[in-house]
């Protein structure tokens, strides 16, 4: 079953997302903000995230640049 990260600052986001995709059989974990995220994506590993841009703590961008650096294929 693909995993999915779903990190986005907005609840409301989150769990509309959440319900699409586990209604379509896939494994979703959410995370409020860009730190929380990272932490996630840095213990587990997922075949996509989707990622808000403006969002407390760390940006975005910030979270997925981290992220291609943590990647073991990069």
């Amino acid at each position: 079953m693909p995993r999915i990260l779903i990190i986005d600052d907005e609840k409301s986001i989150r769990k509309t997302l959440r319900e699409i995709l586990e209604y379509e059989n896939f494994k979703v974990d959410e995370a409020a903000d860009g730190a929380e995220g990272l932490a996630i994506a840095q213990k587990e590993k997922f075949d996509i995230v989707f990622c808000d841009i403006k969002m407390p703590k760390l940006d975005g961008m910030e979270v997925l640049e981290r992220m291609i650096v943590l990647s073991p294929d990069t």
